[in-house]
């Protein structure tokens, strides 16, 4: 495959080969600066694999929080306060918990490091979700099988971005692989509320928000729980 095509960091060019180079790793990059939280990548994802009521693939997660602190000479209040979005789907991780605990060897993986559930050896017993640190794999209840973000696999064939990417309108989103995208923002992945990464070594890096805070150091709380 043509290095050239393949397309660089946080960049958005359509091109003409697919883009499921053997043993690339994609992953995806996520800039907290840019999101506004419109939810524009959680609605493409929905749209595009026409997921029922109450499955999404792609979440976008408010975590806000603060404190107040007093001035004791005049009584009055400073608030310090603080609130930023993070969009998360599967994280196509290099060390894929789901694939540990799947019974019938259903999560696997392609040769472009991806992450996706065969359908035909899915029996829908839901381990994969419940081992999962991201909550990425859910069951499709019109199937009785799992499902998930396979990084738009069938786009990325005929050299489109996945949807959420293309559809996010301040390019807060973005994908290639993971070195490509460590090397040029860094390796940050462990941003509150997610997780530990260390878990499963998640194929992400997020460019934080000015008051992000670290995963073991989190104070605030998700304001949309039913959401995601």
């Amino acid at each position: 495959m043509d290095q050239d095509a393949i397309p660089q960091p946080g960049r958005h060019d359509t091109v003409d080969q697919p883009l499921t180079q053997k043993d690339a790793g994609y992953g995806f990059f996520f800039d907290q600066n840019m999101c506004n939280g419109c939810k524009a990548c959680q609605i493409a994802c929905k749209d595009k694999h026409d997921l029922p009521v109450g499955m999404n693939w792609r979440r976008v997660i408010e975590y806000t929080g603060g404190t107040w602190s007093i001035n004791e000479q005049d009584g009055t209040f400073t608030p310090n306060v603080f609130s930023y979005y993070t969009s998360i789907s599967c994280n196509h991780c290099e060390n894929p918990i789901c694939m540990r605990v799947c019974p019938t060897t259903a999560m696997s993986r392609r040769d472009d490091g991806t992450v996706y559930v065969d359908q035909s050896k899915c029996v829908g017993c839901r381990y994969c979700q419940w081992a999962c640190p991201y909550g990425a794999p859910q069951l499709d209840s019109r199937t009785g099988h799992m499902s998930k973000c396979d990084l738009c696999y069938d786009y990325r064939e005929q050299g489109q971005n996945p949807a959420c990417v293309d559809a996010c309108p301040t390019r807060a989103l973005g994908w290639g692989p993971i070195e490509a995208l460590r090397k040029e923002f860094g390796s940050e992945s462990g941003i509150a509320p997610l997780p530990d990464p260390s878990i499963t070594k998640p194929h992400l890096v997020i460019k934080p928000h000015r008051d992000a805070q670290k995963w073991d150091e989190g104070t605030g709380m998700i304001q949309n729980p039913e959401e995601i």
